[in-house]
């Protein structure tokens, strides 16, 4: 289980790299309308940054089986599951901070992300519980 985290984990990244491109590429924060659609610089470097600290700490963990460091990947994880959540309601929700029609991100690559994501997270807790 520990492997297969991190296979799913290594997949979501590479979703997530694809879609910071994509963004980007696309003009990412000066193409935004609005000035209630933008996302924080904060969330849009901290939500990966977590995301490889967490990944580091959970290499560390596989290669020296130091359960603190296995608890560390977890609760980095946590809060990269909760910038992420923070996000894909910003851009998938209605209302004051909905999308708009000139967002190039495709819906199945976020929601394939959204998926390994979870499915990382439950395979952590899984191995820590």
């Amino acid at each position: 289980m520990r492997l297969a985290a991190i296979v799913t984990w290594l997949i979501t990244a590479m979703l997530g790299i694809r879609l910071l491109r994509l963004w980007l590429s696309h003009g990412g924060p000066r193409r935004q309308a609005a000035k209630v659609t933008r996302f924080p610089a904060a969330l849009l470097f901290a939500h990966p940054a977590l995301a490889l600290t967490a990944l580091g700490c959970w290499g560390a963990y596989l290669t020296t089986s130091h359960r603190i460091l296995a608890w560390l990947a977890f609760g980095a994880l946590a809060l990269t599951a909760l910038l992420g959540f923070t996000m894909s309601t910003r851009w998938l929700g209605g209302g004051r901070h909905a999308r708009g029609a000139d967002q190039p991100l495709p819906l199945p690559t976020i929601l394939l992300h959204l998926a390994g994501g979870l499915t990382t997270f439950v395979l952590i807790l899984l191995t820590r519980v």
